[in-house]
This record gives structure tokens, C-alpha cells and sequence, in this order.
């Protein structure tokens, strides 16, 4: 696990050091073990390393035995070694035992076509001396970050968007468009960040820029989808030798591995597997109450035999720590788990450098709640469209609350109606509200069903629920889940990985029938059946609570004022209309409404205002170097 940035100037100017130096300071926390740059006319490539594998000999960047081919990467290639044992039969000669050469190697084999031999998660880039030509690529789900910026002069690139804003003449400005979207999903979603003109490179893609200064981007894989009728036994098997397949190749590494451990099913059965392959440590973290999930983390460290480590995050550890989470992630993203992340993240770099977690299993194997839905909806489900439009508009004209309305609203509702993914906050008319935008722009704008509308289009040939887990492996996962877990770990200078998210077990994981999926009345039902007899029989069907933050109950007191003060001093006023916020606060604190999560997304906005675009905001080596 890595940092990568750099350039390519289209009139091959000479890179300045200084800069590509400026670029790589700020991203210290990713890579403090070593760093390095590379430069050619009009080209620069810098690195900072967190060292996994080979730790004598990994640096970059690096080339092959020419020097015609010169990479920086960010990530883990989990299939290196047979891919390396491969090229070493083709002719081809090594010089480290890193997974980083066989990358390069497999281009030179095979061109761009390389991304398609990775098992891993990575960002990286590949500069070609021979061609010409400059190549990227992001894997498969989008766990690694690849950001970038390209107009008339130049291609930048960086794992992290601060690196992009210590370039010469990177300007910093609000995309008014994506603040309208992330007031709705609490994110950005992908290719679009915060930042005008900066752009993500979307999961699964590859981009190639030429010396002057084309850009081609290609997908190279989609997490489609494909169910497929064989028997339930048979898929279970599978499962369980997919799974710990994928978790002992994520166990590859030259440094000692732990794991997270929450209260649900998903951690467990990695820690599990894991244990079953050697000892290790295990790492909680839980808020005072009655949904502490570090109780329960305990007790199934216990009976796995894990070394337990378990932290209670308070009310002032969690705000106090908000300002160096929201300089880490670059662009706000209002899921409060995040900043529970930033804090196990933290515990475990003090005895670890990488970790494996549960994340991903949810999206596979349909774990949500909400994917139990459109089951819920079938007695409704046969009836013709004019019928649900007219049992629409009547259900419209019942009181609020009434028992039934909210159904059959929704189930008079299309899936491409009323499912964004797992997080809808804002609707159009609250946005309208609370952003002070003109009105043209808010009846112009791609609105978030038009973003969900493009993967919608795709899959008019699936069930409900395998539509509604494509949204999420599209939108909810890279935007969220990835973003947070990537940003809120190298905070704290420690590899993540995610067994779920590997590209064989999700080859499986595409075929389970939804029946499979949503079996027995509860969600995830083949993993729960793969793991009867592997995990404590205590954990297999308990609720997933996620890191349930008691933001509610924390809002309602003097936190809640404290919050106010803080938007009111954020510098969004010219963007954020304050009676609207301060309408929201006095109704949560009056207990008319549970505000929590808007107020929330309010707030983490206004904290990402001020640190990066406020005027007069010391931005930069000075932040870095306190909170990295």
C-alpha cells in the first residue's frame, strides 16, 4: 500500500523537482517508509512506500531492463506469484521479488490487455518511453483511489486529490453539481469529486494519454450480475472454498496482519479463517450503550482465540478526531462510520501494518435489509401499470402516517423510482430548500436518478434485487464503503484488505440465484448456510448494526449547538441557506424530527469547506504534518 502521484506536460517541458516533491509530501501518511521520483521530458513519476512485500527491494518507481517501461503502483497483486513464475518461462528477467515488477512485465507481454490477468486491488501507472503513450488503470471494484486532472496542457495524476492541489496552478473551486448530489447520496459519485475539474478514474477503467494530450478511457470489466439455477448444496461448497481461497491469498505479506472484528457475520468469518492459518490480532472499536459492538467483538474473540484489542470511542474522542478525518478523505463523505473507522484504524496500526476486513459481502451476497424489499412488495407487484398509478395517486391522499401508506406508495413505485442505493438523504425539495443556488440550475443538473438511471439501463434483463446490489457495486461501494476504508486506513499509514472484494470469489458470487441470496426470511442467507459449523454459532444470524454512531442522542444536547456554531463558521453561507440548517436543529433538539444524518452531511460539508476551499486556509504541508 502506497501513494502515488505525477504529471505529464504536453510540451515536454522539464519537471520541476520541487514540485513533484511538494506533490509527494502531503501524501506522507500512505508511504513513510520510502519514496522516490522519476522523470523524463515532460514526465514525472513520484512514490511514497508503505513497505509489505520485499521489504529490501521494493522501490519506485521502477522499470524493466531497459528502462523503456517505468511504473508507480499503488496496491496488492495477490496472484503475483504464478503471474511472475508465467513471465519468468516467457524469457522474461526479474530483478526483485515485488508484485510491482510482474505488472510491468505482464505490459510488455500484453499491452493494456495486462489489467485483465491482476487478482488485487490497485492504481497504477505505467509510462511507455518506447510508445509514446502514458497508461493507467484502476482495479476491478475501485478499493485503491486514482485521481486526476487533464485540460490543454497537462495530465495529472495522484492516489489522493491533495497531492493534485499542491501542483502549480491547480486551482481549488466547488463543483456546485456535485454538492447538489452529495446532499442526496453523502458522497460524490464517481468520475465527479467536490473539486471542480478534478476527476476520479472510475472503477475497472484503464486511461491512456498520449504526448498530445489525448485521453482515451476504456472499462475493462463490470460486475455484472448472472444467476445461474444448480443446487444449493453444490453453491455452498463453493462458497466456502472461494472464500478461504481469497483469504489466504489476502494473507500474503513480509509484515504481521490482524483484523478487524465487529459483532457481525462478515468480519468474523475472515478473522476466522484467518485464525484457523496462524495467529493473530484482532481490533474493535464501540460507543457507550446499549448497541456497543465491542461486547460482542470480545466474546467471538474469544472463541476464535484471537489477541483482542478494543477501544471505547467517546463523544468528545469522536469530534475532536472529525477535522483530521475530513483533511484525510479530500472530499466529504457523510457516513459517521467513517470517523469510527479513522479510530479502529488507529488502534490497529499500533500493533499491525495490515489488516484484513468484511467489507464487500454485503454487496456480493445481498446483506442489506433494504434488498429484502421487493419481496415485501410482490402481493402488489402483478398489477398493471395504469392500476399502480392510480393506487399512487390515491395512497398520496392519506394522511401521514396512516398504517399502509408509506407501502403502497412504494410498491405503486418503480425500482428506478425509489432506490439510489444505501444512502438517500436530501430529496429534490429539501435540496431546494437548503442550497441557494438558482433554480435553473436545480431543474438542470444530472439529478441522482439520472447517475442511478445509467446502470439502471443495463440491467432490464435482472431481478429486482440483483438491480438494486448493481446500483450499490456501482455507486454506494466506491463512493462510500471503499472511499472511507481506504482514506480513513492510510490515515494512520495501514494497508487494508478486502477478501470479499476479490474478483474470483465475486465470479461466484455473480451466479447465486436471488432465492439463494434471500432465502430462509433473512438476507446473505448461502453465507449464512457456508459459515454454519466455521464461525461461532452465536454470530451467524444476528443483525448487522454497521457501526451504529449515536448521532441521534449526541445532536440533542449541547453538541447539537456546538455543530451549529461550527456550519455557521464553515464559510457555506453563500452556498447553504443557515435558516434551513438551524430549522433542522431546533426541531431535532425539540424531538420533532430526527434531523441526525442531514445535519450531519451539513456539517461534514462545512468542516471540508473550511479546510480546503475557505479563504485563507493554511492548506497543505503544515495540516499534513499534524495530523498524518
Amino acid at each position: 500500500m502506497c501513494g502515488i502521484t505525477g504529471m505529464m506536460y504536453f510540451d515536454h517541458r522539464e519537471i520541476k523537482a520541487s514540485s513533484l516533491q511538494a506533490m509527494m509530501d502531503v501524501i506522507h501518511h500512505r508511504g513513510p517508509d520510502d519514496m522516490g521520483t522519476w522523470t523524463d521530458p515532460g514526465i514525472g513519476l513520484g512514490f511514497r512506500r508503505l513497505s509489505i512485500i520485499d521489504l529490501k527491494e521494493g522501490h519506485q518507481p521502477l522499470c524493466n531492463e531497459d528502462e523503456s517501461v517505468w511504473i508507480v503502483f499503488n496496491g496488492e497483486i495477490y496472484n503475483y506469484q504464478p503471474l511472475r513464475e508465467q513471465l519468468l518461462a516467457r524469457g522474461h528477467s526479474f530483478r526483485t521479488q515485488t508484485d510491482t515488477e510482474v505488472i510491468v512485465h505482464l505490459y510488455e507481454e500484453y499491452g493494456e490487455d495486462c489489467v485483465q490477468h491482476l487478482r488485487g486491488m490497485f492504481g497504477f501507472v505505467i509510462w511507455d518511453r518506447r510508445r509514446k503513450k502514458l497508461f493507467g488503470a484502476r482495479d476491478h471494484f475501485g478499493i485503491k483511489p486514482f485521481y486526476y486532472i487533464h485540460d490543454s496542457k497537462r495530465f495529472l495524476f495522484a492516489s489522493e486529490i491533495k497531492s493534485l492541489l499542491e501542483a502549480e496552478g491547480v486551482g481549488r473551486r466547488l463543483r456546485d453539481e456535485s454538492l447538489l448530489q452529495y446532499l442526496t447520496f453523502q458522497y460524490v459519485p464517481e468520475p465527479n469529486t467536490m473539486f471542480e475539474g478534478i476527476l476520479k478514474l472510475p472503477p475497472a477503467h484503464t486511461v491512456t494519454v498520449t504526448p498530445d494530450g489525448r485521453m482515451e478511457m476504456k472499462r475493462y470489466w463490470d460486475p455484472m450480475f448472472a444467476p445461474v439455477e444448480r443446487p444449493f448444496d453444490e453453491m455452498v461448497e463453493e462458497l466456502r472454498a472461494r472464500l478461504k481461497d481469497s483469504v489466504i491469498h489476502h494473507m500474503h505479506s513480509d509484515v504481521e496482519r490482524g483484523c478487524f472484528l465487529s459483532s457481525g457475520i462478515d468480519s468474523t468469518a475472515i478473522a476466522t479463517h484467518m485464525r484457523a492459518i496462524e495467529p493473530i490480532r484482532t481490533f474493535s472499536v464501540g460507543f457507550e450503550g446499549p448497541n456497543n459492538e465491542t461486547v460482542i467483538a470480545k466474546e467471538t474473540a474469544a472463541a476464535l482465540g484471537t489477541r483482542h484489542h478494543a477501544k471505547i470511542i467517546t463523544e468528545r474522542d469522536f469530534f475532536d478526531s472529525v477535522p483530521r478525518a475530513v483533511w484525510h478523505q479530500d472530499e466529504p463523505v457523510a457516513d459517521p462510520s467513517a470517523i469510527a473507522l479513522y479510530h479502529v484504524a488507529q488502534l490497529a496500526r499500533e500493533h499491525v501494518t495490515v489488516v484484513l476486513s468484511g467489507e464487500g459481502a454485503d454487496e456480493l451476497f445481498g446483506g442489506y435489509r433494504i434488498y429484502r424489499e421487493p419481496l415485501s412488495l410482490r402481493p402488489l407487484a402483478w398489477l398493471p401499470l395504469p392500476l399502480k398509478r392510480m393506487l399512487h395517486a390515491a395512497a398520496r391522499l392519506l394522511p401521514n402516517g396512516l398504517t399502509g401508506r408509506n407501502y403502497l406508495l412504494r410498491a405503486t413505485t418503480p425500482l428506478e423510482e425509489r432506490f439510489l442505493g444505501n444512502a438517500k438523504l436530501y430529496n429534490e425539495e429539501a435540496k431546494a430548500r437548503l442550497v441557494r443556488y438558482d433554480r435553473s440550475l436545480l431543474n438542470s443538473y444530472q439529478n441522482p436518478w439520472q447517475v442511478a438511471g445509467q446502470y439502471y439501463d443495463k440491467t432490464k434483463h435482472l431481478d429486482p434485487v440483483s438491480r438494486m446490489q448493481y446500483i450499490d457495486m456501482n455507486l454506494w461501494m466506491p463512493g462510500d464503503i471503499l472511499m472511507k476504508a481506504d482514506k480513513m486506513t492510510m490515515a494512520h499509514s495501514l494497508e487494508l484488505r478486502v477478501p470479499f472484494l476479490d474478483k474470483e470469489l465475486f465470479e461466484f458470487a455473480r451466479t447465486v440465484p436471488q432465492s439463494y441470496r434471500l432465502g430462509g426470511g433473512t438476507t446473505k442467507y448461502i453465507f449464512r448456510k457456508a459459515m454454519e459449523g466455521i464461525i461461532p454459532d452465536f454470530i451467524l444470524n444476528r443483525p448487522k448494526l454497521g457501526f451504529p454512531v449515536p448521532l441521534r442522542d449526541w445532536l440533542k444536547g449541547a453538541r447539537g449547538s456546538e455543530l451549529l456554531e461550527s456550519i455557521r463558521g464553515s464559510g457555506i453561507d453563500h452556498v447553504l441557506q443557515m435558516s434551513e440548517v438551524e430549522r433542522m436543529m431546533k426541531l431535532h433538539q425539540s424531538g420533532q424530527g430526527d434531523y441526525a444524518r442531514l445535519l450531519w452531511a451539513v456539517y461534514i460539508f462545512g468542516m471540508w469547506h473550511s479546510t480546503y476551499l475557505q479563504e485563507g486556509t493554511n492548506f497543505g504541508r503544515e495540516r499534513s504534518a499534524t495530523v498524518s
